[in-house]
Formats: C-alpha cells, sequence, structure tokens
C-alpha cells in the first residue's frame, strides 16, 4: 500500500480457533432481517451490533500484515508473509506491479531501487532511468523494464533500513516472488493449517500500467478464477487507491473490493487521467461513500481521515467516518500502524529516539475505540495483543 503522506461501533467474529481471542459477533450479511435480527441480539449482549451489511468471516478487528511482517523482515517477502501468518495475522497484505513480459509480482512499487539489490547487479546499470509515474519523477530501476528471468537474478533487502536496521540482517535472503507463487504458499499453508489463508491484494498504478499495455485487471482476475480466489466468500480482499481498478475488478471477479483513500486534498490517478475533480475529500462525504458502495465493499482510509492530528502531531477529534461509512454498509480497514515513535502519533512517542518503540498499545486502543473493523499493521504480534486487549474489555 502506498502512503502518500510518508517514503460507530466495531463489529467482532469468530474466524476458528486460531481467532478465538478477538470473536464474538460475524459482519452481517447485506440487508434483510437476518441481519436486523443479529445487529439486536449483539445489542441485547452488551457487544457492538452487525448490521452493517457486508459479511466478511474474519475477526473485527481484523489484523492485517502490511507487506506481510514488515517490521521485522524485508517487505513482499515469503519470509515476511510468512512470519505474518505464524504471528497470526488474519489477512497478509500484497502490492501488485508487472514485469516486461506480464508476470505479476509483488513489489511496494515497480521503483525497486530500495527494495532489491539491483544496484548491485552492472548488467542492468544501463535499465537506470527517470520516469514520471503517477505525474510524479522518479529516478531508479523499475519492474516493467525486466523480464520475470531478469527479475529472479535480484534478491530483496530492507527498505528502510536507517529505521529497521535488524531487518538488514535478512538483506539478500529471498528473491521478489511472483504472486502466483504467494497463491501456491497460501494454498499450501491452508492445507496445513485447515483454513483459509487471507490475502489482501493491491494493484498498484493501474492507469499508469494500462497506459503501457500492462493492464493488472486481467492477468489478476485470471490468477484468482485458476485459484478459486474470484468468489464473494473468496478469502481474498481486492483494494487500489485507484477506484477505476476496483470498478473493473468488479466486472471480472467477485471478489471483494476495498477503496484506498489518501489524504483530503488528493485525487485518485485515474480521476486526474479522467478529468474527475473530485478529490478524497469528496469520496469521504455521505454521497461519496454511496457512490463508493454501489461496486465496492469497503474503503481503506489512511488513519489520519479516521482521526486526525493537531499542529503539534497529537491526535484530535474524530472524524464521522466511520459513522458514515458504516451507513453505506461499507467495512474500514485503515493504514498503517507501526510501532516506532516516528510513526506514531506526537501523544504516543516516548523518548527521543525516533526509531525507538513508543506506546503502539495506546495508539492502537485510540483508533480500535473508534469502530473501525481492522487495521492495516507493520508489526502484527503487537496488533493482536492490542486487539485483544480491545475486545476482552
Amino acid at each position: 500500500m502506498t502512503e502518500r503522506a510518508q517514503t460507530g461501533p466495531g463489529r467482532r467474529t469468530m474466524l476458528g480457533a486460531g481467532a478465538a481471542v478477538l470473536g464474538t459477533a460475524a459482519l452481517g450479511l447485506a440487508g434483510g432481517p437476518a441481519g436486523a435480527a443479529d445487529h439486536q441480539a449483539a445489542e441485547r449482549a452488551g457487544r457492538p451490533g452487525t448490521g452493517h451489511g457486508f459479511r466478511l468471516d474474519l475477526p473485527v478487528p481484523t489484523v492485517i500484515g502490511h507487506r506481510g511482517a514488515s517490521g521485522y523482515r524485508p517487505e513482499h517477502t515469503l519470509g515476511s508473509y510468512q512470519l505474518a501468518l505464524d504471528m497470526g495475522a488474519h489477512v497478509i497484505e500484497q502490492d501488485l506491479v508487472p514485469t516486461r513480459d506480464g508476470h505479476l509480482v509483488c513489489r511496494h512499487e515497480n521503483d525497486i531501487t530500495a527494495t532489491t539489490d539491483v544496484a548491485e547487479h552492472p548488467e542492468f546499470a544501463h535499465r537506470r532511468t527517470t520516469k514520471k509515474v503517477d505525474g510524479v519523477p522518479l529516478t531508479g530501476w523499475f519492474t516493467e523494464d525486466f523480464t520475470l528471468a531478469e527479475l529472479k537474478t535480484l534478491r530483496a533487502k530492507e527498505r528502510i533500513p536507517g529505521t529497521r536496521q535488524k531487518n538488514t540482517l535478512y538483506d539478500g535472503r529471498w528473491e521478489v516472488p511472483t504472486f502466483e507463487e504467494v497463491l501456491r504458499w497460501a494454498d499450501r499453508e491452508g492445507r496445513r493449517r485447515g483454513e483459509p489463508v487471507w490475502l489482501y491484494v493491491e494493484t498498484k498504478h493501474p492507469t499508469y500500467f494500462r497506459g503501457l499495455g500492462l493492464g493488472l485487471e486481467e492477468p489478476l482476475a485470471e490468477l484468482l478464477r485458476r485459484h478459486g480466489r474470484h468468489r464473494r466468500n473468496s478469502p481474498l480482499i481486492l483494494q487500489s487507491f485507484e477506484p477505476g481498478s476496483i470498478q473493473r475488478l468488479s466486472r471480472l471477479v467477485d471478489t471483494p473490493g476495498i477503496v484506498l483513500l489518501s489524504g483530503p486534498s488528493e485525487r485518485p490517478w485515474d480521476f486526474v487521467d479522467s478529468g474527475d475533480p473530485r478529490t478524497v475529500a469528496d469520496l469521504v462525504k455521505p454521497e461519496g461513500l454511496k457512490w463508493i458502495a454501489s461496486y465496492a465493499q469497503g474503503i481503506g482510509p489512511t488513519l489520519d481521515l479516521i482521526i486526525p492530528k493537531d499542529a503539534s502531531g497529537r491526535l484530535a477529534e474524530p472524524t464521522a467516518l466511520v459513522r458514515d461509512a458504516h451507513a453505506r454498509n461499507l467495512v474500514l480497514h485503515p493504514y498503517t500502524m507501526r510501532n516506532e515513535n516516528s510513526f506514531l502519533p506526537a501523544d504516543f512517542r516516548r523518548g527521543t529516539d525516533p526509531d525507538a518503540y513508543g506506546d503502539a498499545f495506546g495508539a492502537f486502543r485510540a483508533y480500535f475505540e473508534t469502530g473501525i473493523d481492522g487495521i492495516f499493521s507493520d508489526n502484527p504480534d503487537t496488533a493482536l495483543l492490542a486487539a485483544a486487549d480491545f475486545t476482552a474489555r
């Protein structure tokens, strides 16, 4: 998931033994008397209602392993995904970009300068170039300039070594995985564990890639169908910062879709490309949420859209977004919680070292109290403990 600012009641459900510490009620299926009855029963039991509309067979708050367990391993590697799963993350995220020959691979961005050892390969020195991606000039190496075979000669590394020096121990240990390899891994792990492994899949820069003849949605839909993850109840969630990508996917598969939302003044790149004047501020209004609900099942807002920060960086009053989104039967999975002081609101930082851990549990509690349905975290173990504390109250 891209984070542009940085280089109502909650609902709870049972997933199984692995989620026993979190679950109670299931997210309600769209509309109808059964959903209303579940809501009333939950209210009588003294816990949050479940009649907001869309069912995910997941605990609430859902803990989403952001790029795997990227607080502990280089992001978007099988090592990061496996650790997130072993820690108990309910869902594990992949960001998808294409290779020159059309394979979908898991990278946070198509610019692989910071996340691979490509700069150490003299045979690829001439591939370093400057491109404009979604209007932003970037200089480096890009997946669309490599075949899959070439990309497989590279090794992944820690993206922010200054902050996460311990993660550099694992530099060079893993390849760049294809999404098909991740699907096979998830299928194997699901059989071994006796329950499905949930994936949360983002299409990165879909308008940009469609302009290069490397559209993401069609090959992604084909892979989902091949692995039986194209249905409404499949253990997979699709996401994109471009609403048009989720609309396109909704016509190809029935897999649930989430629209990601960044800063209020920003416009999704497909809006910029098409001349749509709406901003994120427009999309989080009731009419904008109604429009999103016509083709998607939820939103993934930046945490600042849930609780803004004041001038000192401390949390201010929550917005109405949770209430308004739930009124439109939309699930909310905001991003991203990290343990380090530099990523926490100022009121939850501890000490003066920006790379030291702050009061992450306090910050999780503040966000969970707004009624969000889940959260992306680089530290799934911390998020799971925080969610267990919250649901045990």
